[in-house]
């Protein structure tokens, strides 16, 4: 990635790690008031494959329907929403002391009058310390575990998966497809000073978020119904959950960084408030759903590359806590093991354009005992795509990502192919 694609990525993303974009800079009395964004759109095409009557919970890739009619095209935001960030920056008594709003309208809808789309509110939190101690961040910013490979990934200047959706808020990039996607997240964080490079992150966060609940429990009867009626109980969690990450970054010929993240959750199983089921001594469980990840990006001249991978238990795949447990004939939950990762390299050509290739997958494993004939095994993608800075803020984007999915049972599989043709504008 050339340095002025880069610094706008880091702009229009990197907020939310709390560094402020060098947008419109307006000075403001005791603060510089920083008002940044992007604007982006894509014309998508998707072909999906013949539909063969297979159908299980969690594949991405989509198929023909019932009519046989496969082509579906849209326009679209990418992955990265558009954005309009506001961010106010002042030092008072020895403190640096910051604020970030932002808000991320939508590219279209398919509503008849074109306004059913509601735009997205993403961040809110304030921020204060010292680099001589750190800094302390509460609020809604970007969850902390999976935040790197999110940041990383190249298809964030395009689309990745999810194009099939037309109307939709964003596509889904490599979420689900090498990486769990870290969320907006409510969150009290600690960041340690940068200390030769090295920099650590605590934070507890809302509990009550991601797919720990309703649409994730499974009975034995129904292994991947999301109908509450289905189910006998609901999960809930009773502590904060926690998520940190160690970073280290470097500079010279070769530079770039190493981060290590993790995440944890107690879940419990509770009663249902739609049923009206009341759990019992005899059907009480909970778990911890736990994960950790490792990542490397690396910079070396015009070239470029990452290198991600993750593991977890009872976080599911795509969305955190998605498909996550199973739930036995004896009303006990049990985790479901998942991991995958993705790698990619990009080249800068004299042009100035970027061209960039990248494979990812996420896999989901079947419980201990399990016997579920609807559930996703893997989605995986390739992704080759061409980045173009036309000038200093605007580039034009053209990808073609390959989508599928296969599920734990023979015949399960999907296949859809996708191309765009786009632009971002970062300011």
């Amino acid at each position: 990635m050339n340095n002025k694609i880069k610094l706008a990525v880091a702009g229009a993303v990197l907020s939310a790690a709390s560094v402020a974009n060098a947008g419109i800079i307006i000075p403001a009395g005791d603060w510089t008031i920083d008002i940044n964004g992007n604007v982006n759109a894509f014309a998508n095409w998707t072909s999906s494959d013949k539909r063969n009557g297979a159908t299980f919970s969690g594949a991405l890739a989509s198929q023909e329907d019932q009519t046989g009619e496969g082509s579906q095209v849209g326009i679209n935001t990418g992955l990265l929403p558009s954005w309009l960030g506001f961010t106010g920056t002042t030092r008072q008594n020895d403190v640096d002391v910051s604020f970030t709003i932002s808000f991320q309208p939508n590219a279209s809808d398919n509503g008849a009058a074109g306004d059913a789309k509601t735009p997205l509110n993403r961040q809110a939190f304030v921020t204060f310390g010292d680099k001589s101690w750190g800094s302390v961040k509460l609020g809604k910013d970007l969850g902390i575990f999976a935040g790197q490979a999110i940041l990383n990934d190249m298809t964030l200047l395009g689309v990745g998966a999810g194009a099939n959706t037309s109307g939709g808020s964003t596509t889904l990039g490599g979420i689900g497809t090498g990486y769990i996607y870290p969320a907006w997240k409510g969150q009290i964080a600690y960041t340690t000073p940068n200390m030769n490079g090295f920099t650590a992150t605590i934070a507890i966060t809302n509990p009550n978020q991601g797919s720990f609940g309703d649409a994730v429990y499974r009975t034995a009867a129904s292994p991947v119904s999301a109908n509450v009626s289905t189910v006998a109980a609901e999960l809930y969690q009773d502590r904060f959950g926690i998520e940190g990450q160690l970073m280290y970054e470097f500079t010279g010929d070769v530079a770039g960084k190493v981060w290590m993240s993790g995440a944890s959750y107690d879940v419990s199983q509770g009663a249902d408030a739609t049923t009206g089921v009341t759990v019992t001594s005899a059907t009480d469980d909970n778990y911890t759903a736990s994960v950790y990840d490792i990542g490397v990006n690396l910079n070396m001249g015009n070239a470029g590359l990452t290198a991600y991978y993750y593991n977890g238990e009872g976080v599911g795949t795509t969305l955190m806590g998605n498909l996550g447990v199973y739930n036995t004939s004896t009303d006990k939950l049990k985790k479901r093991d998942s991991d995958g990762g993705y790698v990619q390299a990009t080249y800068v050509i004299p042009t100035g354009t970027k061209l960039g290739v990248a494979y990812g997958v996420s896999n989901l494993d079947e419980a201990s005992g399990e016997t579920a004939t609807a559930l996703v095994e893997k989605n995986d993608r390739w992704t080759v795509g061409a980045y173009h800075p036309l000038t200093k803020h605007l580039n034009l984007v053209a990808e073609y990502n390959k989508i599928e999915s296969e599920g734990h049972a023979a015949g399960q599989s999907r296949e859809s192919d996708t191309f765009s043709l786009g632009a971002i504008l970062f300011f």
